[in-house]
């Protein structure tokens, strides 16, 4: 009775959730550090202490998944060592000289969060944790992170294991454009054997039987980072990327990091969609021509996630030469029109000239009357 008394009342929170985003306020989440980013863009949509470092469990293994796929070939036998095999819960229970590939060891890794796999992933991908670790940090720079060092690659707490929730939702905005990142995460349930072992895993993330368009990413959770989770979601032409970092501990914690996720992501799909935005017209001076000035015309457009009041607001900023010098000829690149939204670079669209314009001089107008004059007389 008391089982199902919960069940409603969590129903009834994720439901009075989606209202109150809908209405375009602010989400109310519970936990320490939260984001919400455009996948496309990774611009920040929304942000709680989105950039204060914090410990961030097992959401680390997107990073580990990443490398690996990045790095090695989804058939790669992996040979289990003993430092796997100590690898504290959870885990698969993994044997030491057990024969298992690199793909049967990301199921487990994104499906149930074993740790015991992703020690075997690192020294099989990178010949040991700490050369492993290395390639993680290496990495997590050419995404962009900002405040970010890997000292595992399970996301135990040790040494200054640490992200922040906008590098993790950077991390997993990339990793959700990896298809075999995709297809191994969102797998229901899978069952394969070893030399040594059979294994039945099921996916542990309740996001992506429970809200709609959901396609990851991780849980995590250890006694300092709390619980947390970086989801995500695709509707339409929107995708989403929400992390939710130390949303609680104990068993309060653990249901709050999917409302947190849920809130933030109605919020994001409520209030945001794609807009196509052009580019500007201009004027710009000309020299050496009877025309003072011309128009500068955008080519194409950006279809952009903004709000109704981020559309309202954009900034246009242009890259032009102080003039141009005639000749012209339409259709020219001239410059480039760019877009911002909350001083975030959206993109740009190129200028192009909208007409020709002839050289005016004193030596072109006697060249264009000797032309003029040989055509009657001849």
């Amino acid at each position: 009775m008391f089982k199902r008394l919960f069940i409603l009342l969590f129903a009834v929170i994720d439901i009075m959730c989606t209202t109150c985003a809908a209405y375009g306020r602010e989400p109310s989440v519970n936990a320490l550090s939260a984001v919400l980013i455009d996948a496309d863009t990774g611009r920040v949509l929304w942000g709680k202490n989105e950039n204060e470092p914090m410990a961030v469990a097992s959401t680390t293994k997107i990073m580990t998944a990443i490398i690996a796929l990045e790095n090695a070939d989804l058939n790669d036998v992996a040979v289990v060592s003993e430092n796997a095999v100590l690898a504290p819960p959870v885990k698969m229970h993994l044997k030491k000289g057990e024969e298992i590939t690199l793909e049967q060891l990301l199921y487990a890794l994104l499906m149930q969060s074993s740790n015991d796999a992703a020690v075997a992933v690192a020294e099989k991908v990178g010949g040991s944790v700490e050369g492993f670790c290395a390639m993680m940090n290496e990495k997590a720079k050419q995404l962009g992170c900002k405040d970010t060092e890997f000292v595992t690659p399970n996301g135990l707490d040790k040494g200054n294991h640490h992200s922040t929730a906008y590098d993790m939702a950077l991390i997993g905005a990339y990793a959700i454009k990896n298809e075999d990142f995709i297809r191994i995460s969102n797998t229901p349930s899978i069952a394969f054997s070893t030399n040594k072992n059979s294994y039945s895993i099921t996916n542990k993330n309740r996001l992506l039987s429970s809200y709609e368009g959901a396609i990851g990413i991780k849980t995590g959770f250890t006694g300092k980072a709390g619980h947390c989770f970086a989801g995500a979601a695709r509707r339409g032409d929107v995708t989403l990327v929400s992390v939710v970092l130390a949303s609680g501990w104990g068993s309060a914690g653990k249901s709050r990091k999917w409302t947190d996720t849920k809130e933030i992501l109605n919020y994001g799909f409520n209030n945001y969609r794609k807009y196509s935005i052009m580019g500007k017209e201009t004027d710009i001076g000309v020299d050496g021509a009877k025309k003072d000035s011309t128009v500068l015309e955008s080519e194409g457009c950006l279809d952009v996630l903004l709000s109704e009041a981020e559309r309202d607001s954009l900034v246009y900023k242009y890259k032009l030469p102080p003039v141009l010098t005639a000749p012209v000829i339409k259709g020219d690149t001239v410059g480039v029109c760019e877009i911002y939204s909350g001083g975030f670079k959206l993109g740009q669209t190129y200028l192009k000239a909208s007409e020709d314009i002839e050289e005016h001089s004193f030596g072109h107008s006697l060249k264009s009357i000797i032309k003029d004059w040989l055509k009657i007389i001849c």
